[in-house]
């Protein structure tokens, strides 16, 4: 199985997950060219998608949606609460209502080679959840935005052979920051997003033997920076309540406009 972060951060992502057979999306928040570029760049094409798994309908996660969809009739797969807001999100323009697919939280869906399940999160959205995604043999997940974890997401993200993880931003940064109050209120909230060390923590969690590569994603543009984020997950593993070191496993930061490294699991 391919993993592929095109694009991770605050400002839009989109994730490519797939083998050989099957191609989806998880997410489409930056434009359908963009797109286009990072399917190409591992010799996919969007007509070759067979579906797109929306996280939850805030602009950074749907903004390509609506062109990807009226090219390649391509299904939307997100609950309904998602479903409601992408509806009514004037940004994405007309999208053919035939082509949403209503999924329940914890639900297991079947797409082609891949099995995906919705996994519920806290954020300040509709209905969010992530995503896990196998084949039979191997498991990768997407886990962004979301305010904390729970002990039902440290489950479903066990014995995973590749993550893409918020480390959305440090919070000294977001406190000293030019942010008005109710905004770092909302970032720091439980409705809000992964600091780097709640990240590391989650992470040193989960971590195992199989576990091959990790991407660190959804990082603020303005409250992170890429080397503060990966020393710090990276401590909180060392440190943590687990018997491995940081440089047991494949750790780098998913680039906010470019596609990341090709992950194959």
């Amino acid at each position: 199985m391919r993993l592929l972060s095109i694009a991770s951060g605050s400002s839009g992502n989109c994730i490519y997950v797939g083998d050989d057979t099957t191609h989806i999306l998880i997410d489409a928040g930056i434009s359908g060219k963009r797109i286009e570029a990072g399917l190409n760049s591992i010799g996919v094409s969007g007509k070759d998608l067979d579906a797109v798994f929306v996280t939850h309908e805030h602009a950074d996660h749907i903004s390509g949606l609506g062109v990807l969809s009226r090219k390649y009739d391509v299904p939307i797969y997100s609950t309904r609460g998602t479903i409601a807001g992408i509806s009514t999100a004037k940004s994405v323009g007309d999208i053919d209502g035939q082509l949403f697919q209503a999924i329940r939280k914890n639900e297991n869906i079947s797409v082609g080679s891949l099995m995906i399940q919705a996994i519920p999160i806290s954020h300040d959205a509709a209905e969010p959840v992530c995503f896990k995604v196998t084949n039979g043999t191997s498991k990768v997940a997407v886990a962004t935005d979301m305010g904390y974890y729970t002990d039902e997401i440290i489950e479903n993200l066990k014995g995973l052979d590749a993550l893409l993880l918020e480390a959305n931003h440090d919070v000294n940064m977001v406190q000293v920051g030019p942010y008005p109050y109710y905004l770092k209120q909302r970032i720091l909230g439980k409705k809000g997003h992964l600091s780097n060390e709640n990240a590391g923590r989650l992470l040193s969690a989960i971590v195992h033997d199989g576990l091959k590569h990790v991407f660190l994603g959804h990082l603020s543009k303005e409250n992170n920076h890429p080397e503060l984020a990966h020393e710090a997950v990276r401590l909180e593993i060392t440190m943590g309540d687990n018997p491995y070191q940081a440089s047991d496993f494949d750790i780098r930061v998913a680039d906010r406009n470019e596609p990341s490294g090709l992950i194959i699991v």
